[in-house]
């Protein structure tokens, strides 16, 4: 697997945030869909923030909070950050 077990989980119980529906029911898949997607995890919220500016996001008036709340941003828990662009 490329992404840890953290990472699967917090995406396997999140999905729905972002999806209209279910796309992986266990590790293995969620792991294939977030390699197909070209999902990043990035290590505190000054990297989201730096990501989002990297890829050319408007971020005029937007804080880092209002980022870190985006439906494409999951919350680890460890204080790292995937971000999934669909």
């Amino acid at each position: 697997m490329n992404f840890d077990k953290a990472v699967l989980q917090s995406f396997l119980e999140n999905q729905l945030k972002l999806l209209p529906e279910e796309v992986a029911f266990d590790e293995e898949e969620a792991d294939e869909f977030l390699m197909d997607v070209m999902a990043v995890v990035c290590d505190s919220k000054e990297d989201v923030k730096a990501y989002f500016e990297e890829e050319g996001v408007d971020m005029e008036g937007m804080n880092t909070e209002e980022l870190l709340e985006a439906a494409e941003v999951f919350d680890v828990g460890d204080g790292r950050y995937l971000i999934v662009e669909v």
